[in-house]
């Protein structure tokens, strides 16, 4: 009678982990529509439905890339057996599959954003389906699986491993320094002065864009516990602060501007990830409350830029914000700083810098690779026209009557 007691219960807690983690990959899977409509709320008319195209099809070929090869680079293992191996324990590791598939498909999306208006289509999306199939699996795996005894080093030498919950340095740092490389390869958009930005062409959407993210981001954050015993309110309520510290920063360091405004609280997002689930919430209220500051001061002298022309800003809100994420979880996740402990200043700053290295060789290498093989900037003629109408042949929208 026991035992049936206990095997119930082992049933029940599989079956509880399998729609928690489901409900977190949901979440996060709708962050990607929030990517979309940021930046289809930022860039020019003539742009946003290639906009819209590229964050799907990012998606179904990072889905294939990680499929087939991502996920066992990261963690060494495939999908290649019997349905009913693949089915045991309710599909667990399906799952876990999925909602780890969100994240690494938020690599593109982010570069995305970067290159927007002038990257050509097909060639990214190849690109990207290199990045998600070897770059990134690399450095994920070395961080949250321990693959070649990185992590080990790092608690031998400084007494604890390099700590990132949720991704502040392996998903955005990695997906911020990756775009930089794009950016500086492609150049600026035709047209483009320094100090003369393009407006945004629709505010409600880009307004739009933050909401979806700002929701599904407490998907992102508390679910990356990965099963129903970890979830931990500190880890949500961290997040909410976080967010709330980039919104009003960036209100006030923006001087009241909407896009400043919409970004704040995802720079704040960023920045809180890898150390959610060790700060106070005051801590992460500053940790925010700097990212949203950071964003804005750099996104406003990158404008001044004749060199970086990153359209979104996602260097600044992902590489910037996420490097400074992993290096504040060393800081206020120590117990002197209200926080929970177990975390190594140390450690924190040579694993954000290995994330760097990684994302900038990467960078170089797939991007490289790439251009060469097909031009990964769109034609000067197409360009003026819009990609659009130069790639989907249609606009956004249509006045006919």
């Amino acid at each position: 009678m026991d035992n049936n007691i206990s095997d119930a219960i082992g049933v029940i807690a599989q079956s509880a982990d399998t729609v928690f983690i489901l409900l977190g990959a949901i979440l996060v899977l709708a962050m990607h529509a929030g990517f979309a409509f940021l930046e289809v709320g930022t860039v020019r008319h003539k742009n946003q439905v290639n906009a819209l195209v590229k964050i799907i099809t990012d998606f179904a070929f990072s889905a294939v890339a990680y499929f087939v090869i991502g996920y066992q680079v990261a963690y060494g293992t495939h999908f290649f057996v019997s349905a009913e191996a693949l089915g045991a324990n309710h599909g667990y590791e399906l799952v876990k599959f999925f909602f780890l598939l969100t994240f690494a498909a938020a690599i593109p999306a982010i570069v995305s954003g970067g290159i927007a208006e002038r990257g050509s289509f097909r060639p990214f999306l190849f690109a990207s389906a290199l990045i998600v199939a070897f770059v990134y699996p690399f450095f994920e795996g070395i961080i949250w699986n321990g693959n070649f005894g990185f992590q080990a080093w790092l608690e031998h030498t400084f007494g604890a491993q390099f700590h990132d919950f949720a991704g502040s340095v392996v998903v955005h740092a990695m997906g911020g320094w990756l775009a930089l490389v794009a950016i500086l390869l492609l150049g600026s958009r035709r047209g483009r002065k320094p100090g003369i930005a393009f407006a945004p062409s629709n505010i409600p959407f880009l307004a739009l864009g933050s909401w979806v993210l700002i929701v599904g981001w407490f998907g992102f954050n508390v679910m990356s516990a990965q099963t129903l015993d970890g979830i931990s309110g500190l880890v949500a309520v961290n997040s909410l602060m976080a967010m709330v510290g980039g919104t009003i920063i960036a209100l006030i360091v923006g001087k009241n501007d909407p896009g400043f405004i919409h970004n704040g609280p995802l720079a704040g997002l960023v920045a809180v990830c890898a150390g959610s689930d060790l700060m106070h919430p005051v801590g992460a209220f500053i940790v925010g409350g700097v990212a949203g500051g950071l964003f804005v001061v750099i996104y406003t002298k990158l404008q001044r830029s004749a060199k970086v022309d990153d359209v979104l800003g996602v260097w600044p809100l992902h590489g910037l914000c996420g490097v400074w994420g992993g290096i504040a979880a060393g800081i206020f996740g120590q117990q002197a700083m209200g926080g929970l402990g177990g975390v190594s200043i140390m450690a924190q700053l040579i694993g954000t810098l290995a994330g760097i290295i990684i994302a900038v060789i990467g960078g170089v290498l797939v991007y490289g690779i790439v251009n060469k093989m097909s031009s990964l900037r769109l034609s000067q003629e197409d360009e003026f026209h819009g990609a659009d109408l130069a790639i989907h042949k249609i606009g956004s929208t249509n006045s006919d009557k």
